[in-house]
């Protein structure tokens, strides 16, 4: 059998489609609706045909009529099935029965129609079966990603997170301090971590604190040690994390919350890298490079004098900006099959769909969040869903204020979604089904946020 060529350009068409049919009049009638769609169309009129062109020209989507001359439908979906990257599959028949439907499905069809054709239910199959089909390629192509490291367990493909990982690299190499910038929950640690483990200094210790999770009359201890009696309960010496970092890396998260005093001290080991224990005039010399992060605007809080400027100059050498994942929303479909995939395995449950509706309530979501909030809606999600579709269990809306039109702060949105999440909650901060828990944050850190923004329970 030969192909059907119509006559027609196609060559700056995007998605392939190869139709099997050969009733040359359906041919051209299904060609036509496929053309004026824009699609990169090829017909065979028979499977052996149509597996030449399956091998050479690599189609996104196979249309097949199930009853075709040689080799029929079902047998060309089994070719297609055997390659490498199988492309999607539409099954026409008027022959169709509800068995020869559930076997094509079974098999591994995307769809099943029915002659005649209702031409708007077939454009509409088409269209579907070609996104679904995009949305796999996208994630078979990051899960392949992921399986080699992915850029240090960091899930992003968008340009603004290829220039963040730019200038990790970039900046891993150098010794001096790094200020991470970006809100809750984007990952700021994972950052960190990357700048320590693409360093010379990656065999060293890497340590973590979040400024805002320590009493303020302990930092001073955590920080630099203490000598045994130096406060009422020292009753041993104890190395502080500077000293536990010697030679590493020390990363203090949420920075903005380090009280003024304590900030000179910082400053000191910055500069000159020594410090005294509480209780003790012996100076102590470290070679530890600071990593810090925060959420808050230190040239803000410079000018308000809660930050000193000496300070914040000394850290700002070398700024990297995690982006909130409201901006890289084409990540989305990444990190939704990497935590569901992870929540899956760990709860036992298999969960193999994601509806093309589930998909665009995550993505159109202004996730006040960012990661640690999506996480959390997904593992609730998963812990909703009896079969193998996710079911989200969180009623996601966007905030019903437009923030072009009246010009709101983000940090007045915040605020505003943290009490809306509150009031929810019974004004409950931590535990189950607490608002920390809903919003992804960590409870001191959620803490912190409503002293910041003056939230009170009323």
């Amino acid at each position: 059998m030969s192909e059907f060529s119509p006559p027609a350009p196609f060559e700056n068409k995007k998605q392939r489609i190869l139709l099997a049919e050969d009733d040359q009049g359906l041919a051209e009638l299904l060609y036509e609706e496929l053309d004026e769609a824009g699609y990169l169309i090829k017909i065979a009129d028979s499977a052996e045909t149509a597996e030449g062109l399956l091998k050479a020209w690599e189609p996104d989507l196979v249309i097949s009529d199930l009853k075709l001359p040689g080799a029929d439908g079902m047998t060309l979906l089994q070719w297609a099935k055997a390659l490498y990257d199988q492309p999607g599959f539409l099954i026409i028949t008027a022959f169709g029965s509800i068995a020869q439907a559930v076997d094509a499905l079974k098999s591994g069809a995307d769809d099943f129609l029915a002659k005649p054709l209702d031409l708007e239910h077939f454009r509409l199959s088409v269209k579907r079966i070609l996104h679904h089909r995009q949305l796999q390629k996208e994630v078979m192509r990051f899960r392949n990603l992921m399986a080699g490291g992915g850029f240090q367990g960091m899930i992003g493909n968008t340009r603004q997170m290829r220039i963040m990982f730019d200038q990790i690299r970039e900046i891993a190499a150098a010794q001096g301090p790094v200020l991470i910038l970006g809100e809750s929950g984007v990952g700021k640690e994972l950052v960190a971590r990357a700048v320590h483990d693409l360093s010379p200094r990656r065999n060293a210790p890497f340590l973590a604190v979040n400024c805002a999770g320590i009493p303020a009359d302990l930092l001073e201890s955590e920080f630099f040690g203490h000598e045994e009696g130096a406060f009422t309960g020292a009753a041993k010496k104890r190395q502080g994390l500077f000293q536990q970092t010697h030679k590493g890396s020390l990363f203090l998260d949420e920075i903005g919350e380090l009280p003024v005093e304590l900030q000179a001290k910082l400053l000191r080991v910055i500069q000159d890298g020594e410090f005294e224990r509480l209780g003790s005039s012996r100076t102590i010399k470290v070679d530890t490079r600071i990593i810090a992060a925060t959420n808050r605007n230190l040239e803000e809080e410079v000018k308000k004098g809660n930050f000193r400027e000496d300070l914040w100059y000394r850290l700002n050498v070398f700024p990297i900006t995690m982006p909130p994942l409201r901006d890289r929303a084409d990540d989305i479909p990444y990190l939704v099959d990497f935590y569901v995939n992870k929540i899956s395995r760990r709860m036992g449950k298999t969960i193999e769909v994601i509806p093309a509706g589930v998909m665009d309530t995550l993505k159109n979501y202004d996730w006040p969040g960012n990661i640690r909030e999506l996480e959390n809606v997904l593992e609730r999600a998963v812990i909703n869903s009896s079969g193998p579709k996710l079911r989200l269990a969180d009623e996601l809306k966007k905030p019903l204020t437009d923030l072009g039109h009246n010009h709101r702060t983000l940090e007045a949105v915040e605020r505003d979604h943290i009490i809306r999440v509150l009031e929810q909650t019974g004004w409950k901060v931590g535990g189950k089904n607490s608002a920390s828990e809903i919003l992804g944050l960590d409870r001191s850190t959620l803490r912190a946020k409503m002293r910041k923004l003056n939230i009170q329970k009323p």
